[in-house]
């Protein structure tokens, strides 16, 4: 359960976000604080893999208000700097590879933090039909809306395209059409 100080706060950002949306958001970093931070932390996964500097979340939980205060002072000074994210690769079915980045665990706090922000600020700003990336949504339940919709309007066929790529493999042939 979410802190009610850090609650409040977010519940204040995005109700102000709804009641004023041609407001532009400037600054909301003065409401990051130590305890903004230790809920950012506690919201972060700790099984992940760890960045570069090998520290798992289970470490970085050692002594964990002195690390948050750290962290703090850096970011409230303008000295917090993202660490190089350490990449992977995972293979496809394919047999391409895929790459992935892992930051190191201090910067997914910071990450997760800079997310309770922006969800407050623009979720209430997505459709309804919108379900990628969003808190309290999941893939299986786009995938649910889809089935309950096809059924609903008598649908039988649906089609997948890809378009990934597409314009790497394109854009040839549009450049020519454009100067024609």
């Amino acid at each position: 359960m979410q802190s009610p100080i850090i609650s409040t706060k977010l519940q204040q950002i995005a109700e102000q976000a709804v009641k004023e949306p041609e407001k532009v958001f400037t600054d909301l970093m003065h409401l990051v604080d130590v305890e903004f931070l230790k809920e950012a932390y506690r919201k972060t996964r700790k099984e992940a893999a760890p960045g570069l500097d090998g520290i798992t979340g289970q470490q970085y939980g050692e002594k964990l208000e002195a690390k948050l205060e750290a962290l703090y002072e850096r970011m409230r000074k303008g000295q917090y700097r993202a660490p190089a994210v350490k990449r992977i690769w995972l293979d496809k079915e394919n047999g391409k590879k895929r790459p992935i980045g892992i930051p190191e665990f201090e910067d997914k706090v910071v990450q997760q933090a800079v997310s309770m922000l922006l969800t407050a600020v623009y979720e209430q700003d997505f459709s309804n039909a919108s379900y990628g990336y969003r808190p309290g949504r999941s893939p299986q339940q786009a995938i649910q809306k889809l089935w309950e919709e096809c059924n609903r309007i008598n649908i039988s066929w649906i089609i997948d395209v890809d378009v990934s790529g597409f314009f790497d493999r394109t854009s040839g042939c549009l450049l020519k059409n454009a100067s024609a």
